[in-house]
């Protein structure tokens, strides 16, 4: 029998243990997650009104059930007060490390650090409910906002911002969020890019939406678009129809709806301007394409008020300790999956993900990259199975002061996230903070 711990129980951690066990009946796996809940992004990256991603849940969650997979939620994993790598290493026969990119990219800029200028990440994580954010204050305010970054997350929360009561309510969105976003003071939000539209990474389907929000207005200014050089019909499909659909929004005339999104292309962030001891503009350098697919500053600026920022501009990866990181590419050094140290692979350490192969793909990405790992890991099953682990690692985790919230506990969550729900005359309602979800798990 195989023993293997999988480090995260996000898309990349389950789509692992479902290719172990489905691959090898031997195998036994205990998933383990540093939050007593599981799903990963796909519970705490989702915008909630994006019920159909969300339904992915059901997916992970047979896995999850699966006989011979177990999951362990409340487990940290490395760092302060965390297992630390090499004994984890030593109650499995191995390990694969599922733990996405957890970090923000910055924008490097002045004023970056002013209060009302955060990550969009962080701003998810609030309206997600994730048990490590804080309310922060976003919307208290703010008229004006600035979303940095034209990516489905950037189009998320830009979304959000402007989302009412009625499409909200519905969500499992927690109670305090939904108070304070359909109370914002918020009527204009922009949404900008350095480059132009044929650059965007948003998909159609979200870009789209935008246009569908209730008492929203949605403007794209004509000579911005025209400032792209690039065909539209030399285009892939999906730049090809997100253009088509910028171009019919810059021609329609606004209807004077209480809210307006603005999206600007060829705007580079230079600079936060400081108002009232936080946010009170964002400075922007007008670029111009440079012929290479890249742009360049034109010397021209432009102000922009807005008293919350958020940049949405990419992820990293961040070290585990005990691990090997290239700080380079913010991922573990690997070879088809197969940890890397000192130039040479390590049978027994794995990586799968974000963390194997940086941030880049969308949720079904990961299936073929888990198998990769999988694939390398089965093949090294023989000589892995010949170290000698303890017959049952819970126990062992146990002894050593860890008292993993069991499949009972997230259970006993969901129940109690249904019981608030019902309470506030919603649907399910997800608990925000750590001492109410392990209060929930506890009464499994």
């Amino acid at each position: 029998m195989l023993r293997v711990a999988v480090v995260g129980s996000g898309p990349s951690g389950c789509y692992t243990a479902q290719g172990l066990v489905q691959r090898d009946p031997e195998v036994r796996v205990d998933v383990l997650d540093r939050l007593p809940c599981p799903y990963g992004l796909v519970r705490y990256g989702v915008a909630p009104d994006h019920e159909k991603i969300k339904s992915l849940q059901v997916g992970l969650r047979t896995v999850l059930e699966h006989e011979r997979v177990r999951f362990l939620g409340g487990v940290r994993v490395g760092g302060p007060g965390g297992l630390p790598v090499d004994r984890l290493r030593a109650l499995y026969h191995a390990v694969v490390y599922c733990v996405g990119a957890a970090a923000d990219r910055r924008l490097g800029i002045p004023g970056e650090e002013l209060p009302g200028s955060w990550s969009a990440t962080e701003f998810v994580s609030w309206y997600s409910a994730h048990p490590d954010a804080a309310d922060a204050g976003f919307l208290r305010g703010v008229r004006s906002a600035v979303v940095i970054g034209v990516g489905n997350v950037a189009v998320d929360v830009t979304r959000m911002l402007v989302r009412g009561a009625a499409e909200l309510r519905p969500t499992d969105i927690p109670q305090a969020a939904l108070d304070t976003l359909t109370a914002s003071g918020i009527t204009e939000v922009h949404m900008v890019g350095r480059r132009g539209p044929a650059q965007a990474r948003f998909t159609t389907k979200e870009l789209r939406e935008l246009g569908g929000l209730p008492g929203t207005d949605v403007t794209v200014d004509a000579a911005e678009l025209a400032l792209d050089p690039v065909d539209p019909a030399a285009l892939p499909a999906v730049q090809r129809r997100n253009v088509e659909v910028l171009r019919d929004w810059a021609a329609r005339p606004a209807s004077g709806a209480a809210r307006r999104i603005r999206l600007r292309f060829f705007l580079r962030p230079v600079e936060l301007l400081a108002e009232g001891g936080g946010v009170g503009a964002v400075r922007f350098e007008r670029t111009a394409p440079d012929g290479r697919g890249q742009v360049t500053g034109t010397g021209r600026y432009e102000d922009v008020p807005a008293q919350l920022v958020l940049r949405s501009v990419g992820y990293r990866g961040v070290p585990l300790e005990g691990l090997p990181f290239d700080p380079v590419s913010g991922t573990v050094p690997n070879r088809e999956g197969r940890v890397v140290r000192d130039g040479a692979p390590c049978p027994g350490e794995y990586v799968a993900g974000w963390i194997k192969r940086g941030p880049t793909g969308v949720i079904g990405t990961n299936r073929p990259c888990a198998k990769e790992t999988v694939t390398s890991l089965l093949a090294d099953a023989a000589a892995l199975g010949r170290r000698d682990v303890p017959a049952d690692p819970l126990a062992a985790l146990r002894a050593a002061g860890i008292d993993p919230v069991p499949w009972c506990g997230w259970l006993a969550i969901e129940r109690a996230e249904a019981e608030l729900g019902a309470r506030l005359g919603r649907s399910v309602v997800k608990l925000a903070d750590w001492e109410a979800l392990l209060e929930a798990a506890r009464t499994s």
